[in-house]
Parts: C-alpha cells; sequence; structure tokens
C-alpha cells in the first residue's frame, strides 16, 4: 500500500494520494515536499517508488526491503552517474510487549530523508505512522520540511515504548506478589522468563540510542540545525526509557533473590521439623530397639509390670524431649 502527502514549505499540509507519474514534478517543485509511505508493499510498488521515481542507492533499497535486526543510520551522496539526490537512510525499530506471550516484538521501520522528500518503509501497521498520519489528516499546519516529520515519526516511535514498559511493570508487579504468597517453580520460571525479555529489550534499544545520538549531534547536513535539539530530546526520551529498562532489571534481580532466600528458608523449615520429629522419637527408638532383642535373660520380659514400665518410661522420656526443645525454643 502507498500513501503519500504534499506540504508546502510554510508547514500546510496541501495533498494526499499523489501518483507516482507527478511525484517527480513535485519534487522539483521549491515550495513543496513530499512524504510517501510504504506499508506492506509488493514488488510492483517497491520498483516504481524506490527505483523509479526516487533512484535511491541499490544497497539502500536492499537493506531496506530485508529485514535487519541492528537499527542503522548512513549518509548516501550522489557520485559520479547517481540520480539520486543526497539523503539519510535510517533503520529502527518500533517496539511491543504482549503480556500474554511475555515477549518484546519489534517492527522495522526504515526513513529514506531527503531535502525535498521523506519515504518510509514497513511491513507491519505501526502506531507511530498511524499516529503521524492522524496528525496530518486532522491539522493543516504539520511540518515545513522532511526532517520534521521525521522528528514527528521517531518522537511517536519512542513514546510508544511506555506502553510496553508499562505492561512490563504490571507484570513485575504481579510476579512480586506472587513471590510473597507462594514459591513455586512456575514463579521461578516466569522470573527468568521476563528478566530474559528486560534484557532483550536493552538490547535492542541500546543500539537505538547509538543512531539516534548521531542525529542528535546534527552529524548530517540534511537535518536543519533548528531541527538537532528536537531529535535531541528523543534521543533524551529514548535514554531515559532505557534507564527505566534498567531499573526494572534491578528489580527482577532482587525479586529473584528474595524468592531464592524465600526457598531455602522454606527448605530449611521443613529439615528443622523433620530433625525435631527425629529428635523426639529417639527415646522411643533407643527403648523399643533395646526391647525388641528379646533375650531370654533380660529380666524385665519377665516381669508382671515390665511392659507398663516400659511404656511409662517411654512416654516419660519423649514427653520430657519435647519440653525441653519448647523451653529453648527451638519449636
Amino acid at each position: 500500500m502507498i500513501r503519500s502527502y504534499t506540504f508546502s514549505t510554510q508547514g500546510r499540509l496541501d495533498g494526499e494520494n499523489i501518483e507516482p507519474f507527478l511525484m517527480p514534478t513535485i519534487l522539483a517543485d521549491t515550495q513543496l515536499f513530499l512524504w510517501v509511505d510504504l506499508e506492506n508493499p509488493d514488488e510492483g510498488e517497491v520498483r516504481m517508488v524506490l527505483n523509479d521515481v526516487f533512484k535511491f542507492h541499490p544497497l539502500s533499497i536492499e537493506d531496506c526491503v530485508k529485514e535487519s535486526s541492528t537499527p542503522k543510520v548512513e549518509e548516501y551522496l550522489p557520485k559520479d552517474d547517481d540520480l539520486f539526490s543526497p539523503y539519510v537512510f535510517l533503520v529502527i525499530h518500533a517496539v511491543d510487549y504482549s503480556r500474554k506471550d511475555g515477549v518484546f516484538a519489534t517492527s522495522e521501520l526504515n526513513f529514506f530523508l531527503g531535502r525535498k522528500f521523506l519515504v518510509t518503509f514497513h511491513d507491519k501497521q505501526l502506531r507511530s505512522i498511524d499516529h503521524t498520519l492522524d496528525i496530518c489528516g486532522k491539522k493543516k499546519w504539520v511540518a515545513k520540511a522532511p526532517d520534521r516529520v521525521a522528528h514527528l515519526l521517531l518522537d511517536a516511535l519512542v513514546d510508544n515504548y511506555r506502553p510496553a514498559l508499562e505492561e512490563l511493570a504490571l507484570e513485575i508487579s504481579e510476579i512480586e506478589d506472587q513471590v510473597l504468597e507462594r514459591t513455586e517453580k512456575a514463579t521461578l520460571n516466569k522470573i527468568i522468563q521476563v528478566k530474559k525479555e528486560v534484557f532483550h529489550l536493552r538490547q535492542i534499544m541500546d543500539p537505538q540510542r547509538q543512531v539516534l545520538s548521531r542525529l542528535a549531534r546534527g552529524e548530517f547536513q540534511l537535518i536543519r540545525p533548528k531541527m538537532v535539539p528536537y531529535y535531541r530530546d528523543v534521543y533524551d526520551g529514548l535514554f531515559r526509557i532505557y534507564e527505566r529498562a534498567q531499573t526494572y532489571t534491578d528489580s527482577l534481580t532482587g525479586i529473584l533473590q528474595v524468592y531464592l532466600n524465600l526457598s531455602s528458608n522454606q527448605t530449611g523449615e521443613v529439615v528443622k521439623l523433620l530433625t525435631m520429629i527425629t529428635l523426639i522419637t529417639t527415646p522411643m527408638m533407643m527403648i523399643g530397639t533395646w526391647y525388641g532383642m528379646n533375650f531370654s535373660s533380660m529380666p524385665e520380659i519377665s516381669s508382671e509390670w515390665g511392659y507398663f514400665v516400659v511404656a511409662l518410661v517411654t512416654l516419660i522420656s519423649t514427653a520430657s524431649t519435647y519440653w525441653y526443645f519448647r523451653r529453648k525454643k527451638w519449636l
């Protein structure tokens, strides 16, 4: 699917759903710039827009079409017989968290940013794209240049990290309650799984921080100096989210330590109980073992009151052992 918008250099939305054969004319107009969004396009749409209209470098087209797990940013400047205009190629990822599956899902978003155009490419529907398109549809004034539209997209993409982190925070809170209520193997597995996903999230965010830091430092001339503070604000937002993810890692480490301590305490209580039972029943076992020998020369066996005497001795010794442990507060 191809969606396209034209904007005037005064920041007003000028037109929508531009036919591809009209795009070169718009690109040649000094008073207009163009945003083209490709969502899950077929090969014909990719070839028509990326190759025929904009004539982007084959390497950037290849990186765009093939899914990449690593964010990147590169500047392409025309040389020799190149027909494309200078542009910055950016690969970044949107993130979503599913409590049902317990995993972070990433969706790739590609940017081709030039002086007169912005081309976005993605295989899945993205909330950041929909949010920016909604702004374009409702507001008469949007942006005066493509780098402003790119900033809106990146800002919305970073903002969409927050709902994922809120879901993760609720998940961690529930795990903490479960640990305090009972220690089960399923809870331990959940702690390890969520901790693994938080580590995965930080692995996703770390290279994206590096990419956005280059934009925030103003390394590329295609981003106007007046827009650099805006990109720096996006970078700061992502950095704060990254630090928040680190606190979640620390929280999960603490929860895991609490789980292990509680589990160890429960094991200790079980061992203590079994030890107490063994010690309390020791007199009984010793007397029973002694008279279980049944030698004919044992005088107690022939005694008329032998059974009652042994029973009384067993009861008194067992009760005395129990009383001693209670006095020492071992029970």
